[in-house]
């Protein structure tokens, strides 16, 4: 006889308090962090696609050209000597995250990251098509018909024009948009604009609308590492367990949670803000102002669900931490000051015009005319500015010497190499004679704004 065995079914591993099939169907919700989150969205895109339509001295005023190797910032432009700005401008913005992170938590995800932006944008024109969360739940669930055709045909075809759009507007941050746009309306875009701008439109369709919270779930990289990142005085979006437990209905408990869900029910990433902090939480508070509607309906006082510390939940603290009383913070900000400060006063002594000197290897040293001395340099001259740049040349430092110099006009950001001599005179070279000399090159550089005078080291090599 065959002995009979029990079968125990092996199911797929979910994140706490997220299906891992389930699609993620938000509630609408309002209140202070609604409010602030279409602020930050207003901000945000107002920048983004508004910043490349700004001009700035007949040309657009922020623009990345890759190609021509220049970065415009407005009446600044970087040349590729000049990536130590945006590598310190970069750390910078990476302190100021972790300072923001440290004191308030994901602040930077449920309220300015591009994910969390366009996804909050695409389930807002989702919500106009097929309605609040449970009629796009039933909607799901519906067969197909010419309904739920027209209203899903919408949807995607609003979400396509958007991301269009965007993927241009990113384009138009590295190519001039206003010549994208004129190229655009008589269908001569070019081969590569269109090609990155239909790749960064399919990226964005992808990622605000179709994986809308798997990105935060799965892919991005700042949840994992967040926990390194606060302490027990970091604000966070916390369920007051004291209060709210045992949950149930009101008349029943002496919780103050009624387990209507609503938390559940308009978070963006699908988690239950009631099993505590989660990697998965990005801190956008829509949970705070569906718990605060629901403490209102029913006569109770709000904050159930609030910006907390864990300080505060455990200890009920009747004010936040102050951030300065935190080492952490202080090394951030000490560290973003001196940054800054840096930042600041390197591009304050930024010259106008950039020299490089070289000696000419071909022609080292040689005796010319009279027993004079002469040697052979290149100058590479840059003009760093978007203003026509009259340069003189000259040299100091050794008595004597005299460059066989022209004045030069460089255009707006324009590089070029000139080849200059310097002579030292027969007297002058025969008392020196065998001697490596010190030479200082002087560049005097006028605009019709400014002036400036950069000097530049080198040698001068006179023959035995």
């Amino acid at each position: 006889m065959s002995e009979s065995r029990r079968i125990i079914p092996i199911l797929p591993a979910a994140l706490p308090g997220v299906e891992a099939a389930h699609k993620v169907q938000t509630r609408a919700t309002s209140g202070r962090f609604t409010r602030w989150r279409w602020a930050s969205l207003a901000a945000t895109q107002l920048f983004f696609f508004g910043v490349p339509w700004l001009q700035w001295h007949g040309r657009q005023m922020v623009r990345f050209d890759l190609e021509a190797q220049r970065f415009y910032l407005g009446n600044l432009i970087l040349l590729p000597q000049d990536l130590i700005f945006l590598t310190g401008l970069l750390v910078f913005c990476a302190m100021l995250l972790f300072a923001v992170t440290s004191v308030a938590g994901r602040l930077w995800c449920g309220f300015s990251c591009p994910q969390t932006v366009y996804t909050a944008l695409f389930m807002w024109i989702e919500r106009q098509f097929e309605g609040d969360r449970f009629r796009r739940v039933k909607l799901d669930r519906a067969p197909w018909s010419f309904d739920k055709l027209w209203r899903r045909g919408g949807k995607q075809a609003s979400w396509v024009l958007i991301s269009l759009w965007t993927g241009f507007t990113f384009v138009g941050w590295f190519t001039p948009i206003r010549e994208m746009g004129l190229a655009l309306v008589d269908r001569d875009l070019g081969f590569w604009n269109g090609f990155w701008t239909v790749f960064y439109a399919a990226f964005c369709y992808l990622n605000a609308g179709l994986l809308r919270e798997k990105v935060c779930l799965h892919m991005c990289p700042y949840g994992r590492f967040q926990g390194a990142l606060m302490d027990v005085d970091t604000l966070i979006v916390a369920y007051d367990v004291q209060r709210g437990e045992p949950r149930g209905a009101q008349a029943r408990q002496a919780g103050g949670c009624i387990d209507c869900t609503m938390c559940v029910q308009v978070c963006p990433t699908g988690i239950d803000i009631r099993d505590g902090l989660q990697a998965a939480c990005i801190a956008c508070g829509l949970c705070i102002d569906a718990c605060d509607a629901v403490m209102d309906k029913i006569d109770q006082p709000r904050g159930l669900v609030r910006l907390a510390t864990q300080r505060q939940l455990a200890q009920e603290l009747g004010s936040v931490a102050t951030p300065w009383a935190r080492h952490r913070v202080r090394v951030y900000v000490a560290l973003m000051a001196a940054l800054l400060g840096a930042l600041v006063w390197s591009v304050s002594v930024r010259p106008a015009v950039r020299v490089d000197v070289i000696r000419d290897r071909g022609v080292m040293a040689r005796v010319v005319e009279d027993g004079a001395v002469e040697n052979v340099y290149r100058l590479q001259l840059m003009n760093q500015t978007d203003l026509p740049q009259r340069i003189e040349l000259g040299v100091a430092s050794l008595h004597g010497a005299v460059a066989q110099a022209r004045t030069v006009v460089l255009g707006p950001v324009e590089d070029r190499q000139v080849h200059v001599s310097v002579r030292l005179d027969a007297q002058q070279a025969a008392r020196l004679a065998g001697r490596t000399l010190a030479l200082q090159w002087q560049v005097a550089s006028r605009s019709d704004e400014d002036s400036s005078l950069v000097s530049e080291p080198t040698t001068f090599i006179v023959p035995r």
